[in-house]
C-alpha cells in the first residue's frame, strides 16, 4: 500500500466513522463468535466478561507471560462462559495467533505490546479489539491503521467514553442540539495521584518471579532490572512502557472531547512539565504536566499533577473534560455530566453513570471491576459487533483511526514536553512540520530481535 492510497482510504473511512454510534440490542446472526485475549489482567478480564454478558461468545484461548495470572483468568472465564470450558492457554501470542481459530482477538497488554500483536492478528485475518492507547509512538499507531485498512479488519479501541450512556445523552441533547453555542475553550485534567500509587515504595531491583517471563514481557521495550513496581499494573510509572499520565488518562478525555465536538487533528500541540515534586520516586513519567491542543477557534487544555490536594471539591470531577460554550458549560466525567447554562448559572441537567445491577447482578461482586464503567463497556462491545456484522458499511464508534488521532496527539504532547517547544503535525504526510529532531521521535527504537512496524510494509 503506497502512501497516497493509504491516506485516501484513511480519509474516506474517517468520515464514515462519525456516524458510527448505533448500538443494537440483539445480533441477527446469533452465531457464536470465537474470541481470544492477549493479556488477561485487570482491564482485559473486565472487558472480556462484559462481552460475555451481551453476545454469544466462546473464549477459545488466552495468552499471558505471567502463568499465575493466566491460570487464574482461565478459571474465571470457565465459570462465566456458557460452555463452561477453560480456554487453551499460551505464553507466546505468536503461537496463539498461528492457530487461526479466532474471529476476534483482544489485545489488553501493557502499552508497549499493543501494536505488534494487533497487527499480527490482523494479518492472520482476525478482527481486533484493543486497549488504548494505540501503542507507544506515532508510527506504531499509524501502522495499526494501515494494517486494518489493508486487511479489511474491523478494529475497535477501548476508548469507551464514546459508548458511555450518560455521555451519549450529553452529546445528543446538549452538544448536537446546539445548546452550547460557539465553543470558547476546553479544559481537561486529572487530580488523582495516578503516578505515585506504588512508586514511592522505591522497591529494590530483584529477580523476576518464577511465574513471569520477563524477557517476553519486556519485548521491544528497553530492558531494565525488574522490581515489584513494574508488574503487575505499576508499569505505567515508567516511560519505557507507555506515555505516562498523558498517554493513559488524557487520551480518554481528549478522545471524548474530539467525539463530542467532532474534532479532527489539532493545528498545533505544545506541552511542558516534568518530575517537579516527587523526585525520590523511581517513576520516570511526569508528576506535573500541561498540554495544549490548538483547534480552530479554541484551545483544549490538559493538566495533571500527581501530588497535593485537588483543586476540584466534587469527587465526580477529579478526572474530567469541561466544554465552555458561549451559551453554557458542559462538565463531563466517567461518573456524570452537568449542564450549566449561562442564563441561569445553575446545573439544569445532570445524569450519572448507568448502573445495571438488576440486569447484571454479577457486576456488584466482580473483583476489580469499575462498576460505573460496566454499562459503557457493554455498549462499546455491542457497537463493535454491529460494525462487524456490517463490515464495509459502518465503522465502530472508536474505530482504529479515531483512536490513532487521539493517541498520537498525546504522544506528540510528550514529544513537545521532551523538546521544550510546540509541534505542528501534518496528518497528510504524517510528519512534524519543519522539525527533523522531533520527527526522529515519532518512532521509538525497538529492542532486538523485535522489529518496529512500518505503515507502508505491514
Amino acid at each position: 500500500m503506497n502512501r497516497r492510497r493509504f491516506l485516501k482510504q484513511s480519509s474516506t473511512v474517517l468520515a464514515a466513522a462519525a456516524a458510527a454510534s448505533y448500538v443494537p440490542t440483539t445480533f441477527a446472526a446469533e452465531r457464536t463468535l470465537r474470541v481470544g485475549l492477549i493479556g488477561p489482567g485487570w482491564y482485559g478480564k473486565s472487558s472480556l466478561l462484559r462481552a460475555l454478558q451481551v453476545a454469544p461468545i466462546d473464549v477459545v484461548s488466552l495468552c499471558d507471560v505471567d502463568s499465575q495470572m493466566l491460570n487464574e483468568a482461565a478459571e474465571l472465564v470457565a465459570t462465566r462462559q456458557k460452555s463452561g470450558r477453560k480456554p487453551r492457554l499460551y505464553s507466546d501470542f505468536r503461537k496463539m495467533i498461528a492457530e487461526k481459530d479466532v474471529d476476534i482477538m483482544m489485545v489488553s497488554t501493557p502499552d508497549h505490546w499493543h501494536a505488534v500483536p494487533a497487527i499480527t492478528a490482523m494479518q492472520a485475518g482476525m478482527d481486533v479489539y484493543c486497549e488504548k492507547p494505540t501503542g507507544v509512538d506515532v508510527v506504531e499507531s499509524q501502522a495499526m491503521v494501515a494494517a486494518a485498512r489493508k486487511y479489511n479488519r474491523v478494529v475497535q479501541v477501548n476508548t469507551q467514553r464514546r459508548s458511555t450512556p450518560h455521555l451519549v445523552e450529553a452529546k445528543r441533547e446538549i452538544v448536537d442540539a446546539g445548546l452550547l453555542g460557539k465553543i470558547e475553550k476546553v479544559e481537561m485534567g486529572v487530580w488523582w495521584h495516578m503516578r505515585n500509587r506504588q512508586t514511592r515504595s522505591n522497591a529494590p531491583d530483584k529477580a523476576p518471579p518464577a511465574n513471569l517471563d520477563y524477557e517476553m514481557w519486556t519485548g521491544p521495550a528497553p530492558m531494565q532490572p525488574f522490581n515489584d513496581i513494574i508488574h503487575p499494573r505499576g508499569w505505567r510509572a515508567y516511560q519505557q512502557y507507555c506515555n505516562g499520565i498523558v498517554g493513559d488518562m488524557c487520551v480518554h478525555m481528549y478522545d471524548m472531547v474530539r467525539w463530542l465536538l467532532d474534532l479532527k487533528w489539532p493545528n498545533r500541540i505544545s506541552s511542558w512539565g516534568g518530575i517537579f515534586v516527587d523526585r525520590d520516586a523511581r517513576a520516570t513519567t511526569t508528576d506535573t504536566q500541561t498540554a495544549l491542543f490548538e483547534h480552530d477557534g479554541f484551545v483544549a487544555t490538559w493538566n495533571h499533577r500527581a501530588w497535593g490536594k485537588s483543586p476540584e471539591p466534587d469527587p465526580d470531577f477529579q478526572w474530567f473534560g469541561t466544554i465552555h460554550g458561549e451559551k453554557g458549560i458542559l462538565k463531563c466525567s466517567v461518573f456524570r455530566y452537568d449542564w450549566i447554562p449561562h442564563s441561569s448559572g445553575k446545573v439544569e441537567r445532570t445524569r450519572k453513570a448507568l448502573l445495571e445491577f438488576d440486569k447484571f447482578p454479577e457486576d456488584e461482586t466482580e473483583k476489580d471491576l469499575e462498576r460505573h464503567v460496566a454499562s459503557a463497556m457493554r455498549a462499546h462491545w455491542k457497537n463493535y459487533l454491529h460494525a462487524r456484522e456490517n463490515r464495509g458499511q459502518v465503522l465502530p464508534v472508536a474505530d482504529i483511526e479515531q483512536a490513532h488521532i487521539s493517541s498520537s496527539c498525546c504522544f506528540l504532547a510528550n514529544i513537545s514536553q521532551q523538546l521544550g517547544r510546540a509541534v505542528a503535525f501534518d496528518p497528510v504526510t504524517h510528519r512534524i512540520k519543519d522539525d527533523e529532531e522531533a520527527n526522529r521521535l515519532l518512532a521509538r527504537p525497538y529492542r532486538a530481535p523485535w522489529t518496529h512496524p512500518d505503515p507502508l510494509k505491514v
